[in-house]
């Protein structure tokens, strides 16, 4: 699977002291690397149907001033593209699409290609790239960590915002399952994410955080005892308990920064203690909530079929 194979990447280590300040340190960088243009595709005169694809995944969301810095980096934003495409009108997608309509002569870097790919819809997205036919080679987009919620305004249209659910559930369980709301914004503007502020992927930040995120019953957003004028908090609410699993989440959050998630001791004791508490509890439906979410999140057939 495309997730085992990107495990060993990261582009910092900070240590385990400091990672609660620094949990977002890879994430800006891959949102960056995401948003490489890929503009170079609408040079191309072929009027077949695989190209019209790729001129349709080449243009927003992705698009910014700067250009790839080589050619391989540029299929890596065009596959970007092509993948949350095919996210977003529920198709799966094979080999052979993504060597057909992105990759095309540079067919001897598929494996880099689409490792890159992966990784930045991993961290940008909240999305996992699974293979799910070694036959057919077909691909699927399923949203992390068994989350059922990807924040799209209706089945076919925006874009996932999922990643930012995961980063701010994650800075949460880091700063000890409570967080102010200033500190939620220092975070969010390191990324350039700002209330107010229109973003190409999360719309209107403020309205998401505060009010999308809360309605959904994945933040709980309270006010603070005795704060005068009033200051506000945010805690998990009732749905992100039921879904995530906070060792799955630390593991993801340690891979990101290459250390092993029981450096973080006092958040591994935790997750820990959920897992057994879980077990105990007799929590074996795990596995069906698992089916049900993955249905939920890729919206397609697990079957693939290329001409």
């Amino acid at each position: 699977e495309v997730e085992e194979e990107t495990s060993s990447s990261s582009s910092s280590s900070p240590t385990p002291s400091n990672l609660e300040e620094d949990t977002t340190a890879e994430i800006p960088s891959s949102a960056q690397d995401s948003q490489t243009s890929s503009e170079g595709t609408s040079d191309e005169d072929s009027s077949s149907e695989e190209d019209e694809e790729t001129s349709r995944t080449s243009e927003s969301p992705l698009d910014i001033e700067n250009l790839p810095r080589n050619p391989v980096e540029e299929k890596v934003a065009m596959l970007v593209n092509f993948l949350l495409f095919k996210y977003q009108i529920k198709e799966p997608v094979t080999k052979a699409d993504m060597l057909d309509t992105v990759i095309k002569e540079y067919e001897d870097h598929f494996t880099e290609i689409l490792l890159k790919a992966s990784e930045r819809i991993e961290m940008v997205f909240g999305l996992d790239v699974k293979e799910v036919d070694p036959v057919s080679h077909c691909y699927v987009l399923l949203i992390k960590l068994d989350l059922t919620y990807d924040g799209m305004l209706i089945e076919t249209e925006g874009m996932p915002k999922s990643g930012l659910l995961i980063l701010i559930l994650g800075v949460i369980f880091m700063k000890g399952n409570r967080i102010t709301e200033e500190e939620i914004w220092e975070v969010l503007n390191t990324m350039d994410i700002y209330a107010g502020r229109k973003h190409f992927i999360f719309g209107e930040p403020g309205n998401l955080v505060t009010k999308e995120l809360v309605q959904e019953k994945y933040l709980e957003y309270r006010q603070l005892p005795d704060s005068d004028p009033p200051r506000y908090e945010f805690l998990w609410g009732p749905r992100a308990h039921a879904e995530i699993s906070k060792m799955k989440l630390l593991e993801f959050l340690a891979r990101v920064h290459g250390v092993d998630p029981p450096s973080f001791s006092q958040q591994y004791r935790e997750a820990l203690k959920e897992e057994e508490e879980k077990a105990q509890a007799g929590a074996s439906a795990s596995s069906g909530a698992t089916a049900t979410a993955m249905e939920s999140s890729s919206g397609t057939s697990s079957s693939c079929s290329h001409p």
